[in-house]
C-alpha cells in the first residue's frame, strides 16, 4: 500500500513521459497498476508516441466513425490497430501493428498489375464478400502467370523488417498451380531477393484441384503427373515455400521479406510470376498483397 502511495506521488508527466518510452501494450499493462498511473497510461502524450510520426495517409470517408469518432489518441490507435482501413482510393487498406505500431497494409487486386488482368478470356473480376475490397481477381486461364505490386517506402515505417503475403483462394475446379513452381521477387533500395514458392499447399493432395480432362500442358503428362505425386519431396528438396490458412478463412503466401530502413526515397516492388513453364493455369482468386511486420520466430 505505501509503495503504491509512493507511485501516486510523481507527477503524471513524468509517468507519461516514462511510458511514452515503452509499447503500446506495456501501456495498457500499465493502466492496472494505480489510478494514478492509469490517467497517465490512457493520456494522449503517451499514446500520440505510438501513433505513426508524420501523420497518417489519407482514409476514404467514414472509415473511423463506428458509433462515433476517436475521441482520444488511443482509441484512435485501438482502431486502427483491430483492422484494416480503406485509404482515399479504396483500393488499399491500412493498420497498425498492435506490438510494434508499425505501419501494414493490403495492396487489393485492382491496385496490382496483372499480366492479361483486363481481358476476360484470362481473368475476371468477381465481387468479395469477406474482404474490404469489394472485388478480386479470378484466373480463368493463363500459361504466363506474372502479378506485381509497389508500394512507396515512405508509406512503411522506419527500421522496421517487413514480409509480403500474397492473399488468396483457389476454386474447387483449379488446376496448374503446383508445377511448375512459382518465382517470387522482393526489391527494396538496393536488395533484391528471390525465393521459389507454390500457391498449392500439401494438404491440396486430397483429389481437390485434380487435372480436368481438358487440360493439356505443354509439358509431357506423364511428366506432369509424377510431379503432383512427389509434390512433397521435390518442395521439401528445393526449399519451396508453401501457403498457410488464414484466420479470416484465406490463403496466404509468402513472397519474402525486406527491411525498411526509410532513407531511400523510391519504391517496394514485389512479384510473383511463372512464365516459363507454359503450363495452363486456372481456379486462382487473388485479394491481394499483404505488407506486414515480419514477426521473429
Amino acid at each position: 500500500m505505501e509503495e503504491a502511495c509512493e507511485i501516486a506521488r510523481l507527477p503524471e508527466e513524468l509517468v507519461s513521459a516514462a511510458l511514452a518510452r515503452t509499447s503500446p501494450r506495456d501501456a495498457c499493462r500499465a493502466a492496472a497498476v494505480s489510478p494514478a498511473f492509469r490517467d497517465a497510461a490512457d493520456s494522449d502524450a503517451v499514446w500520440a508516441r505510438f501513433l505513426p510520426p508524420g501523420g497518417l495517409p489519407p482514409l476514404a470517408d467514414g472509415e473511423l466513425a463506428g458509433p462515433a469518432p476517436p475521441s482520444s489518441k488511443k482509441e484512435l490507435f485501438l482502431r486502427l490497430s483491430a483492422g484494416p482501413a480503406l485509404l482515399q482510393d479504396r483500393l488499399v487498406s491500412m493498420w497498425l501493428d498492435r506490438e510494434t505500431s508499425a505501419k501494414c497494409y493490403m495492396l487489393s487486386a485492382r491496385n496490382l498489375f496483372i499480366v492479361w488482368g483486363d481481358t476476360p478470356q484470362y481473368w475476371t473480376w468477381i465481387p468479395l464478400d469477406d474482404s474490404r475490397f469489394s472485388e478480386g481477381a479470378q484466373l480463368m486461364h493463363v500459361c504466363w502467370f506474372e502479378i506485381r505490386g509497389k508500394i512507396h517506402s515512405k508509406m512503411l515505417s522506419q527500421d522496421t523488417t517487413y514480409a509480403a503475403y500474397m492473399v488468396f483462394r483457389t476454386t474447387d475446379n483449379f488446376y496448374g498451380l503446383d508445377f511448375p513452381v512459382q518465382e517470387a521477387s522482393i526489391s527494396a533500395g538496393a536488395t533484391n531477393t528471390t525465393r521459389k514458392v507454390c500457391l498449392q499447399g500439401n494438404d491440396d493432395d486430397d483429389g481437390k484441384g485434380g487435372v480436368p480432362e481438358n487440360y493439356r500442358p505443354m509439358v509431357p503428362f506423364p511428366r506432369l503427373r509424377l510431379r503432383r505425386r512427389n509434390r512433397r519431396v521435390v518442395s521439401h528438396e528445393e526449399n519451396v515455400t508453401l501457403p498457410q490458412q488464414r484466420a479470416d478463412g484465406w490463403m496466404e503466401l509468402e513472397l519474402g521479406e525486406f527491411l525498411n530502413e526509410g532513407a531511400d526515397d523510391g519504391e517496394v516492388s514485389i512479384s510473383l510470376m511463372e512464365t516459363k513453364g507454359g503450363n495452363w493455369k486456372s481456379g486462382l482468386i487473388v485479394q491481394g498483397i499483404e505488407i506486414r511486420r515480419k514477426k521473429s520466430g
